[in-house]
């Protein structure tokens, strides 16, 4: 089920035509020959990244050790900006957190960072996992932490060593401590079963959130990753709900004159905005989640529809046919000020505001063939970041930097793939399940309570 087609003709509630696509493959970690490259740099995620940042991760001790290193490698290899080099060319082996590296040894294979760590048992059940990062060329050491956490943790605190390794390098905030929110696709063409789902960004521990009894669309997070907004529809009612994944409890928004779709959070998860049809048109309203108070925004004849807040919730971006082809608008958050702002060719759908301000995502279809691109808040800029048959529906990760969308092959098979910002890092996601409509969750809340934190010095000079 693709929104664009549903706004055209609800009441059919028409599947999307099987698509193809070709696929860039990510660039796999291996074996690295010795090298000398230049003095270690923090990475410029702007420029895009030319030749992954080389780090040499030493595997973890002790109990559940290697599990922690197989899940931060696995991690900042598909981040596209690190390659870890091949354990077996390791000279040194055998680190522990008392001491620090024989930096001679790691320059000597082109490691341009190196990070160990362990993993020790408490009384009380917990572990400590504890991890150094160090600068080979500068001899220093870039930063450390150890958390205090269950062992059923591990790959949670496996995530948040890569967040923390990531923003240290990068100068940006991570995103691996992450939910991607889907729509799970089972069966035939003709029969299909949609259900809502979430699962970590790694594509660990999926959970299915609905029975498969109705249709689901556009599901969204709010700025809380447990509080999401989702579209259903049944056999006679659309309703829109909101769901907390801790609780499991779900309320609807209620009636509305019209079928109510496409809901997204503002930023701060006081409203919902979403469209309401009504005689084949459109328009955008909003919902004040406190005085369930409804706002009408746009009043057109037109399709007015997929509406996304800026991060300062004074302006809306959606899309609209109001000139004849969709389009991309950008209006004040009371409706006022409405103006076009994409302006090249083809159609525009399924906008979303960056989390940092400045780009707003988009789908769009030209020739035939659909793609994912970004655009400046005020339209300029434009740039493609994926093309193939068939990509809908852009999703920010919290930092800004990537876009989890979905692609549908020929076949019908519709799977979620990811994206950065400069167009080369492209790959299918972890997860390897047919789904649609990803929602990218903010950063997990951190850190519960049952997980301890004790950040070190960085020695390295800036």
């Amino acid at each position: 089920m693709r929104l664009n087609l549903l706004l055209a003709s609800v009441a059919a509630l028409a599947i999307a035509a099987p698509m193809t696509v070709q696929a860039q493959a990510a660039q796999p970690a291996g074996a690295q020959t010795p090298a000398t490259p230049p003095p270690v740099q923090d990475v410029v995620v702007d420029e895009g990244v030319l030749r992954p940042f080389q780090i040499a991760i030493a595997p973890f001790g002790g109990p559940g050790g290697s599990q922690i290193t197989s899940v931060l490698t696995s991690d900042l290899t598909r981040s596209g900006y690190f390659e870890p080099i091949n354990p077996s060319s390791f000279i040194e082996t055998g680190l522990t957190l008392a001491n620090a590296p024989n930096f001679p040894q790691w320059t000597q294979i082109g490691a341009q960072a190196v990070l160990y760590g362990a993993v020790t048992p408490r009384p009380d059940g917990r572990n400590d996992v504890g991890f150094r990062l160090y600068d080979p060329y500068r001899q220093c050491q870039l930063v450390s932490y150890q958390f205090t956490a269950t062992p059923e943790q591990s790959r949670r605190i496996a995530h948040k060593i890569a967040d923390v390794v990531y923003q240290r390098m990068t100068g940006e905030s991570g995103f691996f401590d992450t939910r991607i929110l889907y729509v799970a696709e089972s069966g035939t063409e003709l029969n299909r079963l949609s259900r809502l789902a979430v699962v970590d960004q790694d594509g660990y521990n999926p959970v299915f959130l609905t029975d498969g009894s109705e249709i689901i669309l556009t599901p969204r997070f709010s700025s809380s990753p447990d509080e999401i907004v989702y579209m259903a529809l049944g056999k006679d009612y659309s309703r829109i709900y909101l769901y907390n994944l801790s609780t499991g409890r779900r309320e609807s928004l209620g009636q509305f004159d019209g079928q109510a779709v496409a809901p997204r959070y503002s930023a701060d998860g006081s409203k919902v905005a979403f469209s309401i049809i009504r005689n084949g048109n459109a328009d955008v309203y909003v919902m004040n989640l406190t005085t369930r108070q409804l706002s009408r925004l746009t009043s057109d004849p037109g399709i007015d529809t997929s509406p996304s807040f800026s991060p300062d919730g004074r302006q809306i971006v959606f899309n609209s046919d109001r000139s004849g082809t969709p389009r991309l608008y950008v209006m004040n958050a009371d409706g006022s000020g409405q103006r076009p702002i994409s302006r090249g060719g083809g159609s525009y759908t399924a906008p979303a505001w960056s989390p940092r301000g400045d780009m707003i995502a988009f789908t769009k279809s030209s020739g035939g063939r659909f793609s994912i691109g970004v655009m400046n808040a005020d339209g300029s800029g434009e740039r493609q970041l994926s093309s193939s048959y068939f990509e809908e529906g852009p999703s920010w990760a919290p930092n800004g930097r990537y876009l989890m969308f979905a692609r549908q092959t020929r076949g019908g098979s519709t799977n979620l793939w990811m994206v950065d910002l400069s167009g080369r890092v492209i790959a299918q996601s972890a997860y390897q399940g047919r789904g649609s409509d990803p929602a990218w969750s903010p950063l997990l809340d951190a850190p519960p309570a049952n997980l301890g934190l004790n950040q070190g010095a960085d020695s390295c000079p800036s």
